[in-house]
């Protein structure tokens, strides 16, 4: 199944969600986890489709943009987890295996980028491992 514009655009909106849980999960983003979300996005993250959202802009923004949004709207980890499962679950096929190996690449290094990992984002990042085996 071709993976269209709209599909694309809800999975980088997804991937903002999944990367915000993983930053609020031990209670609070931290500066330095925005700033990694921000430094993966314009290092790998653009350049991974060219798929665009309806400005033409793309794609991969939406990341930023629902991180951003989040940060301000205050959702939980787990909320944002389950909606992140969800649509995977529902469109597996926009998961190719690069997008599945830097998700999880983007996850360890939000999680690693103020003060390591601890308990609570260990316990996230093996269900996003176990979730894109």
């Amino acid at each position: 199944m071709r993976n269209t514009d709209k599909t694309m655009n809800e999975l980088y909106k997804s991937l903002g969600k999944l990367f915000y849980a993983v930053a609020i999960c031990d209670g609070s983003v931290h500066l330095k986890e925005w700033d990694k979300v921000e430094e993966i996005v314009k290092e790998k993250w653009l350049y991974v489709d060219n798929f665009t959202d309806r400005y033409g802009a793309d794609a991969a923004n939406q990341i930023e943009i629902i991180f951003d949004w989040l940060l301000e709207y205050e959702k939980t980890s787990e909320e944002c987890f389950k909606e992140f499962k969800k649509f995977y679950e529902e469109h597996p096929n926009a998961f190719s295996k690069e997008i599945k190996s830097l998700t999880k690449e983007t996850t360890n290094a939000i999680a690693n980028s103020f003060s390591k990992k601890n308990k609570s984002e260990l316990d996230l990042l093996a269900q996003i491992d176990l979730l894109l085996q």
